[in-house]
């Protein structure tokens, strides 16, 4: 039986990513982006309270969706599969969009004043942290297209080990829901555990096998719909002194911090599963149409938010609500208009790893 409530909720976060990048812009913790604004404790705050969860919940969903494909595929094939919707959007993006905003980076960040073309020679040549805040050489979004690449082929060579041992079994549901509570316990010891660009594989491998062995079974679910509103109580409680001591606190909380980023990240992704079964579970026109042009909507977007702020800054000055507000508005309409585009160019849609 087809979940639909899984690419309702891949859409949904998808969607969201133009307020939360545009946001980026305004942090208060003094880290580069593509373009710096005065700090806003608000909008920082937003990242703060999302991000623990807001990519995690990615790599289940793309756990659970591994496990369904592999009931229908072959390793070879989901292999092959991963390498046209992952390998092949990730280059065509790192070298098509990325260029754009690590110019505009060095333009702002570094004081660069040449021409466009002019900034590929460095692009290509400037390897620092792979963001390309400094005009180097950058991934963007797309290290999430890498990542999951990767953590995909190692998912797959850790089931075909298991497979070889012992015969797999989904779980039977026996699992009781406070051991899967307890599964929040490793992800403060994974977040600097190989570690690349700020982000940790380690984590998002654990959170994709969890995904794969775990959420795949029916009952888990079931019990994640269960226990949503208590699950999303922990996770809101654990999020907002996340917040509260990384943004609106003038001492360094240190453990205890990264205690409640991890309480937030776990929580917050059992209550999206339960929420998202027991709301989220339907399909139709508009829900079929945002899950299509999704993928599209998550390679586009981030350029359209780094070229609206660069531009508009001139023209709204210092005023912070029209600075974020008018960039995400045009950013929304840009990459829908482009999406469409894409969507019709079959060249564009194969590079961009899209099915017709």
């Amino acid at each position: 039986m087809r979940k639909f409530f899984i690419n309702n909720i891949r859409w949904m976060i998808i969607l969201f990513l133009v307020p939360y990048h545009a946001a980026q812009a305004f942090n208060t913790w003094g880290e580069l982006n593509y373009i710096v604004f005065e700090p806003d404790r608000i909008l920082s705050s937003i990242i703060v309270f999302l991000s623990p969860f807001y990519m995690p919940i990615m790599f289940l969903l793309a756990g659970m969706s591994a496990r369904y494909s592999l009931v229908k595929r072959s390793y070879g094939q989901f292999v092959l599969e991963r390498i046209k919707r992952l390998l092949i959007p990730f280059v065509f993006g790192t070298l098509f969009f990325c260029p754009v905003m690590a110019y505009i980076g060095d333009k702002t960040n570094m004081g660069y004043d040449g021409e466009f073309f002019g900034h590929y020679k460095i692009f290509f040549t400037k390897w620092t942290d792979l963001s390309g805040f400094d005009g180097g050489f950058g991934v963007g979004q797309f290290w999430f297209l890498y990542f999951l690449f990767i953590i995909s082929l190692v998912g797959v060579g850790i089931t075909v080990l298991i497979n070889r041992v012992i015969k797999d079994k989904k779980a039977k549901g026996e699992i009781p829901f406070f051991v899967i509570c307890l599964l929040v316990i490793p992800f403060p010891f994974l977040y600097d555990l190989l570690s690349v660009g700020g982000k940790s594989f380690a984590e998002y491998l654990y959170v994709f096998l969890l995904g794969y062995y775990i959420f795949s079974n029916d009952s888990m679910i079931e019990k994640a719909e269960k226990y949503r509103r208590l699950t999303f109580l922990i996770g809101l409680i654990a999020g907002i002194l996340d917040v509260y001591m990384f943004i609106w606190s003038e001492k360094d909380y240190g453990a205890i911090n990264t205690i409640a980023k991890a309480f937030t990240e776990w929580f917050m992704i059992l209550a999206l599963i339960g929420i998202g079964k027991k709301r989220f579970e339907f399909h139709g026109k508009i829900s079929g149409y945002l899950s299509s042009r999704s993928f599209l909507f998550f390679s586009i977007h981030f350029v359209w938010v780094v070229l609206f702020q660069y531009w508009f800054f001139d023209l709204l000055g210092n005023n912070k609500l029209l600075l974020y507000f008018v960039p995400v508005a045009a950013a929304y309409f840009a990459t829908f208009i482009c999406s469409e585009i894409c969507m019709r160019i079959p060249v564009l849609r194969f590079l961009m790893g899209v099915k017709k």
